[in-house]
């Protein structure tokens, strides 16, 4: 659900130089040698268990003072023998610094100030923050108030999730834990360090995760007949049928794969579910060990054919079918072990804008070495034996610390498939998003730009039809006459995009019609590749972006000649426009023909397409230059209300809050008194609550049924309302273009407090933040609790707002 972006591990720009080889031991380490003293061998997993042990001395909340003391974070595991990348990750792994490595202090805009008599210690990690982002989504599987296939499908995209996370930001934290790049987090903590936290928290999750499915979520599927068995669950009529599926559809698509000095160790893909098997020759009794690939073409759950009128559904998962098979495979060979495994591979793209003359044709080159990434996570089944799983360490070049053991299926991301089975009483009641009422008309659809001439509109999806209202804008300005000119930016959008369409159709048309595409949006890189060359082939202009920065804004502007005038339609938003997550997630946008943002609009597509430079706006906040400044400012300007005895307060509603400048602002208006709300979905490094500190801050999280995607500002003394793209990190203030517009309209600036209103209210469901990092449910008492989307659908009913 959330995406990370290329690079974005660059947060600090200070490297240390000074590094050390020595390895320095944990108390109680088993690698700790005395004198005399003979080194006990050790197994993958006693190594895993000494890690993990190791691991969790480390306070998730508590930076080591920056004066460069040594850490004892991790024991150090016997480097193996191995090469290249293999045997740097074996001697460098889990390695406490030896030596003193500064901290990188948070780059300060030019014109802000710096601050130095906040805490060091007044930051939370970034990435353990994720994986607490990630528990919530596990707490709603958890949660038996939600629909029972709804809890299943927070189980797979807690898997989703944690993919990605590893894909990303472990691979980041990896490469520069091993090529030296020691640069402490902003809470104090190395590379290093953070990996070890990081897979220790990680570990209890997946067992969290997995108890859930085996202990909860499956028991009451079965109980409402939804049954997820094993191959040992079936009586002899059903496995009769699916050996006959096995023969028919699955054998015929698997190849295994021995490994032995004529056979190489097989290659294997990223998020791949394989089978290692291991056989033995009854004629010589020697062993041999194969891999199997889990067909990913054919269902990962099989489904048990019985009588079609049953109200029982039954599957199998896909890899118990092929176990169960695995003599046809390996005919006339004994079999003695199968277990799954799964390998996470660094998914990071690294492009040199700088270098390469068609960003286009590197980033193609680039997304065809991905799938050979380096691993950076092994998942095993928790019974594979050690033998078993020291061959794939070895083959693989993976570190003992970088395994997971997962109890019961891997890859519960098939969930999925449980989740499309038609029991409307095992989800969500059906929603329909309803039509703005500035756009509703009874016979035939609204101008929307008479509609925008009448006044500005500010549509909240999923709850306002994103078809009948930014689709609408760009369907009506792609097939109306009087439209001159559509110059829009796409950073995702649906596979079956109508969007894509309507610029088509207006090229070919005649009309001007330019698309910025960021061909480098994280894991859409190849979609939108697809989407450039079919605009350029329609006689479109495309254009990339800017080099070294990614255009993650949601913006589009319509130039439209009416009579003796020029007149600009504009739209900006939160989120994507992509009308298939417009249903799914929460975000907010402006319709406009206000002169002075149509303006800016067309100023900002001047830089993104040509070669002006601009850092100022009318109406706008433009990044890099201009948000976090913007922002910060604010903040400054309610300091300054408080302090006079003015009203003052600071309400934001954002993805993720990661930023020093933003937080240590935020941290002042505290200190002066302001009361600061925060509602973040995601990651938040601020320490809320603390005496002298923070103790007039206030953080909560929203998690539910729509992904809540929208970023809104409101400050409270100054009266300013901002929607827009950017969340609080350094890759979106510093590496993105992105833009916030104000909202000035009093009916729309109304609309975004009753939203926050609700978000803000004591009785909504939530999860509150605490001192000392752990996220806390809220509230407590059970009998009075609100549910804020619903509260936002029967907002939006009743009243019509907008």
């Amino acid at each position: 659900m959330v995406r990370v972006l290329v690079r974005e591990l660059g947060d600090n720009d200070w490297v240390s130089t000074d590094s050390s080889d020595e390895q320095v031991t944990a108390p109680g380490d088993d690698n700790a040698s005395t004198a005399g003293a003979p080194r006990r061998a050790r197994t993958p997993r006693t190594t895993r268990r000494a890690n993990s042990s190791a691991r969790s001395r480390i306070n998730r909340t508590t930076s080591t003072a920056r004066s460069g003391a040594t850490r004892q974070g991790a024991t150090t595991p016997a480097p193996r023998t191995g090469t290249g990348e293999a045997a740097a990750h074996a001697s460098t792994r889990n390695g406490a610094e030896a030596r003193p490595v500064p901290s990188a202090p948070p780059a300060v805009t030019e014109g802000l100030v710096a601050i130095s008599d906040l805490p060091e210690d007044r930051y939370l990690n970034r990435e353990l923050s994720w994986l607490d982002f990630n528990a919530r989504v596990l707490a709603l599987a958890e949660d038996a108030s939600q629909p029972l296939l709804e809890r299943a499908k927070f189980l797979a995209i807690f898997v989703s999730n944690l993919d990605e996370f590893y894909m990303v930001r472990v691979a980041g934290l990896k490469r520069r834990n091993e090529t030296g790049l020691s640069v402490r987090s902003a809470d104090g903590l190395t590379p290093g360090e953070q990996l070890n936290a990081i897979f220790a928290r990680t570990q209890d999750l997946v067992e969290q995760h997995a108890r859930t499915f085996l202990e909860k979520v499956r028991p009451e599927l079965e109980e409402h007949g939804i049954r997820i068995v094993s191959w040992a669950d079936l009586d002899d009529f059903d496995r009769l049928q699916l050996s006959g599926y096995f023969s028919e559809q699955v054998f015929p698509v698997l190849t295994p794969l021995a490994v032995d000095p004529a056979h190489p160790f097989p290659y294997i893909s990223g998020l791949s579910l394989n089978l290692a098997v291991t056989v033995r020759d009854p004629e010589s009794g020697q062993e041999h060990f194969a891999r199997v690939k889990v067909p990913d073409n054919v269902p990962r759950l099989v489904r048990v054919e019985r009588d079609r009128t049953s109200e029982t559904v039954t599957f199998l998962p896909l890899e118990d079918l092929i176990a169960a098979h695995l003599r046809d495979l390996f005919s006339g060979m004994e079999i003695l072990e199968c277990h799954a495994f799964r390998v996470t591979r660094n998914a990071d793209l690294e492009v040199e804008e700088d270098r390469d003359e068609d960003l286009l044709e590197a980033l193609e080159r680039e997304l065809a070495r991905r799938r050979f990434g380096p691993p950076v996570r092994l998942e095993v089944s928790d019974d594979m034996s050690e033998h078993v799983l020291e061959l794939l360490l070895r083959e693989l070049e993976v570190h003992p610390g970088d395994v997971v053991e997962v109890p019961g299926l891997l890859d519960l991301s098939c969930l999925w498939q449980v989740y499309s089975i038609d029991r409307k009483e095992l989800k969500d009641p059906p929603f329909v998003p309803t039509t703005h009422p500035a756009f509703a008309d009874r016979e035939t659809p609204k101008s929307v730009f008479a509609a925008l001439r009448e006044r500005d509109v500010l549509v909240h999806h999923p709850y306002d039809a994103f078809q009948t209202s930014v689709q609408r804008f760009i369907q009506q300005a792609a097939a109306d006459p009087d439209v001159l000119a559509i110059k829009q930016t796409l950073y995702r959008t649906s596979g079956d995009s109508p969007i894509i369409d309507s610029l088509t159709s207006a090229a070919e048309a005649g009309k001007q019609v330019v698309v910025l595409v960021e061909i480098k949006a994280r894991f859409d890189e190849q979609a939108n590749i697809k989407w450039a060359k079919t605009l350029e082939k329609a006689g479109v202009h495309v254009v990339y972006g800017l080099v070294g920065l990614k255009t993650h804004c949601k913006t589009a502007l319509v130039v439209r000649q009416e009579g003796s005038t020029i007149r600009r339609y504009c739209h900006i938003g939160t989120g994507n426009y992509n009308p298939k997550t417009a249903r799914l997630y929460e975000d907010i946008g402006l319709l406009t023909a206000e002169p002075a943002i149509g303006a800016d609009l067309t100023d900002l597509f001047n830089v993104l397409t040509g070669y002006a430079r601009q850092e100022r706006y009318r109406s706008l906040m433009v990044a890099p230059y201009g948000v976090r400044r913007g922002i910060v400012e604010r903040i400054e300007r309610e300091v300054e209300h408080a302090r006079a005895g003015r009203p003052s307060g600071v309400r934001i509603k954002v993805n993720s809050l990661v930023d020093e400048q933003v937080i240590d602002a935020l941290y002042r208006a505290s200190q002066a008194g302001v009361p600061v709300d925060v509602v973040v979905r995601g990651i938040c490094a601020l320490k809320p609550g603390i005496e002298g500190l923070s103790e007039n801050i206030r953080v909560r999280s929203i998690l539910g049924r729509f992904l809540e995607h929208s970023r809104v500002f409101h400050f409270v003394g100054s009266d300013e309302h901002w929607i827009g793209s950017a969340d609080m990190m350094h890759r979106n203030l510093d590496r993105r273009v992105e833009v916030q517009v104000r909202i000035t309209d009093p009916r729309l600036t109304a609309q975004l407090d009753a939203m926050l209103d609700s978000a803000l209210d004591p009785a909504t469901r939530c999860w509150v933040l605490l001192p000392d990092g752990e996220w806390q449910p809220s509230p407590s008492d059970q009998a009075h609790v609100r549910d804020h989307q619903v509260e936002m659908l029967r907002l939006r009913e009743n009243t019509g707002l907008g």
